[in-house]
């Protein structure tokens, strides 16, 4: 059951692109967000005649990576059929210099009902892309590369992971379902870290094992027991260098615990693959966007 030291490469569990969430996945999110703010009408709409057609203006006020078109999009056309959409920039794009970044035309009740749950997920996942943007040019240069967390915003766990991904970062597992994460609880209730391995090994089906570990000692038991990703958690920068060197070639190694931007071109000295930040999703910071009608 155990990683042979002799294996090739080791497989990186976090390489693989994310492309758009599935359009199922939006509707649900987009469904949510409209009967949470609609409720049984929208009644300020209602002073605006039904047949009514109106453009708007989607203005951008501060840099940003642009993200969550299709979000905001579903939105529109949820509640004004045969809206219009004209995106001025491009998905995943960095926008450097305020002004007009989109163009919405059709029903004016529609537009009106649906403004302000489009411009939240908007304003929420190009929040999330570009802080994950900006901590990512920390990183220029090294090896390390940066990972979210589960610690997102409920009901976004999705979007907000391809957000990081729109910001050049890296997903760690989507939820507690897709890999097993052997942490100092589960190490606890199963005894040791090579049971737990084990145990996990035999659910099969390509999952990869990560171990969190809080030691030189566990990160040792993790490596014997066989573990795709060694987490380092809460390691001092000294302690953290030694483990990476003797992770590397054996496993895929992550620094965790209290990352602070000003720490991570020192975490990224060094050397480990990733360092993964829960502030990337939990701690953001709303994109300043507004839409004007004309």
């Amino acid at each position: 059951m155990k990683r042979p030291r002799n294996a090739g490469p080791v497989r990186d569990p976090f390489e693989a692109v994310v492309s758009a969430p599935d359009p199922g996945a939006i509707q649900a999110l987009v469904q949510a967000a409209l009967k949470e703010d609609l409720g049984s009408g929208d009644l300020s709409a209602t002073l605006v005649p039904s047949g009514q057609k109106t453009r708007a203006e989607l203005h951008l006020r501060e840099p940003a990576v642009l993200c969550g078109q299709a979000w905001f999009n579903a939105c529109f056309r949820a509640l004004a059929p045969g809206v219009q959409v004209r995106w001025l920039v491009e998905e995943r794009a960095w926008v450097e210099e305020p002004g007009i970044i989109a163009e919405v035309t059709g029903p004016a009740r529609g537009i009106l009902s649906a403004e302000r749950s489009a411009l939240n997920l908007l304003q929420t996942l190009c929040g999330t892309a570009t802080e994950t943007a900006r901590l990512v040019r920390l990183l220029s240069g090294s090896r390390t590369r940066l990972l979210d967390t589960r610690k997102t915003l409920p009901g976004l766990r999705v979007a907000q992971k391809y957000a990081v991904r729109c910001g050049g970062g890296y997903n760690h597992r989507m939820g507690l379902w897709d890999a097993v994460l052997v942490k100092e609880n589960h190490i606890i209730a199963c005894g040791s870290i090579q049971v737990a391995v084990d145990r996990a090994r035999k659910l099969g089906k390509g999952r990869w094992v990560e171990v969190e570990t809080e030691s030189p000692d566990e990160v040792n038991q993790a490596l014997d027991a066989g573990a795709d990703v060694v987490m380092l958690d809460n390691f001092a920068l000294e302690d953290l260098r030694a483990a990476v060197g003797r992770i590397r070639g054996r496993a895929i190694s992550e620094a965790s615990g209290n990352v602070t931007e000003a720490l991570l071109p020192e975490i990224a000295g060094t050397e480990v693959d990733y360092v993964s930040m829960g502030g990337l999703t939990k701690n953001l910071r709303a994109i300043d966007l507004s839409l004007r009608l004309t």
